[in-house]
């Protein structure tokens, strides 16, 4: 596939707009790039514009009259833009535990990985992380930048529930669990910190281009920091990015 996206319809009220299959902070920012133009070039009309690693879904709430025409349109729109920076990033730092109580996965890890739970734990908590987009779940953060060490297939039998704050691997990625549900990935801690709340605005505070940084605490910590967010008293941080 070229650097010029794929347009093609779905359904009666949408449009995709496909590039190339990859994974990489490059295309992120040209994704982002493309987003903000379509959602100012139709900042009058009622759509929503959702991202993936690779892909725009452009939603419409109401059926497109003239398909031709419209995709004649982000054509142009696309031909004439100029590709720049990521502006506004900023960087979460998230609280993870990673005692046993939590990381239902540790030993398995471990073991399939040839390195210690202090290692894994290390690896995991080390890295600057980057938000490709959310979904899934409302408040799911799809977080590249995972350690090649730590690299490792989702289960074949995914779990019936996860636990609400659950943070998991699985493949090149990792994640945090914003309520509980289903999920196949595998689990080594869990963040107390609530990700998406539907009375706040925004419902979800962390959004794609974003990055994050876990930080290990124990599990007395865990519990001060649960006590702190049940109160509205915990503060979360975070810090404008430049990378």
């Amino acid at each position: 596939m070229s650097d010029f996206p794929r347009i093609n319809p779905m359904g009666e009220r949408g449009i995709l707009i496909e590039f190339q299959p990859e994974i990489s902070e490059k295309l992120l920012e040209k994704l982002l790039f493309y987003k903000n133009k379509i959602e100012d070039f139709y900042a009058e009309v009622n759509v929503e514009v959702i991202s993936t690693y690779n892909s725009l879904l452009i939603s419409y709430m109401f059926s497109i009259e003239n398909l031709y025409s419209e995709i004649s349109a982000l054509e142009q729109l696309f031909g004439k833009a100029k590709i720049g920076k990521i502006n506004n990033r900023q960087i979460f730092y998230l609280p993870v535990c990673y005692d046993e109580e939590f990381g239902w996965d540790l030993d398995l890890i471990s073991r399939e990985k040839k390195l210690s739970k202090e290692r894994i734990i290390e690896l995991h908590s080390q890295a600057v992380y980057t938000v490709y987009f959310i979904g899934f779940l409302p408040g799911f953060l799809y977080l590249g930048g995972l350690d090649e060490n730590l690299q490792i297939s989702r289960k074949s039998q995914p779990r019936a529930a996860i636990e609400k704050g659950a943070v998991g691997i699985g493949e090149n990625q990792t994640g945090i669990y914003p309520k509980s549900s289903p999920g196949g990935w595998q689990i080594l801690g869990n963040c107390p910190v609530p990700l998406f709340d539907k009375n706040s605005d925004p419902p979800c505070e962390v959004s794609a281009g974003d990055k994050v940084k876990f930080f290990s605490v124990s599990r007395e910590e865990f519990k001060e920091i649960s006590t702190q967010v049940s109160k509205g008293k915990f503060q979360l941080k975070k810090e404008n990015y430049e990378g």
